[in-house]
């Protein structure tokens, strides 16, 4: 049974990467002192509401899934959650 541990914290990303029809996507972020490199694009849900445009991404290092969202105005990422 899969284990998922609400976050809700903002996170930095430390590097991005480039995947189809050059999106970009986080490649490692870093919270609390602990780095946690992905190894693939992941899986994009675009969320639109009225003008506002955010994306909420599931990336995996892995082991496990870590589901992150972008407000889509700025480069400003927040981890809603860690599946184990």
């Amino acid at each position: 049974m899969t284990k998922y541990t609400n976050i809700n914290q903002p996170v930095a990303v430390t590097a991005m990467g480039f995947g189809r029809n050059l999106q970009t996507f986080p490649r490692r972020i870093e919270l609390d002192g602990a780095s946690y490199t992905f190894v693939d694009a992941g899986i994009r849900a675009v969320i639109k509401r009225g003008s506002a445009i955010a994306q909420v991404i599931t990336m995996s290092d892995g082991e496990r899934l870590f589901r992150l969202k972008s407000d889509g105005r700025s480069s400003n990422w927040t981890l809603l959650g860690i599946s184990q």
